[in-house]
């Protein structure tokens, strides 16, 4: 069994996604990879804006708290705390932080956690 602990992981700086500049500040803490997903939990600071990007893999982003706007290929919608959504694989997507917001990642197939050691 792994597990991990949330309060023993540091939040890392997030500058790039796939390549491409982030807008304002956000963080990611890498909590666990399993065989077929990876779960992240990611802050936001108000204003913090991801580029529109792809992946390989299909995305569960949760919110935990806070409120963000994301958007999935020409669909826009804003999250709360509780609200959910899906970014499936190969669809261009960001999120934009519109308040102070948590929220979680949930990616498969796994990206390697060790990509975002090198985001600060």
């Amino acid at each position: 069994m792994k597990i991990a602990r949330s309060g023993e992981i540091a939040y890392l700086t997030i500058n790039k996604v796939e390549g491409e500049p982030m807008s304002g500040s956000a963080n990611v803490k890498p909590l666990l990879e399993g065989e077929n997903m990876t779960i992240l939990e990611m802050n936001y600071h108000p204003g913090a804006v991801s580029p529109m990007h792809l992946h390989n893999h299909e995305t569960l982003l949760y919110v935990i708290e806070g409120e963000i706007q994301v958007t999935v290929g020409t669909e826009k919608v804003v999250l709360r705390a509780g609200d959910a959504c899906h970014q499936p694989e190969g669809e261009k997507h960001n999120v934009e932080a519109l308040k102070e917001s948590t929220f979680l990642e949930i990616k498969s197939p796994a990206p390697p956690l060790a990509q975002f050691l090198g985001t600060s």
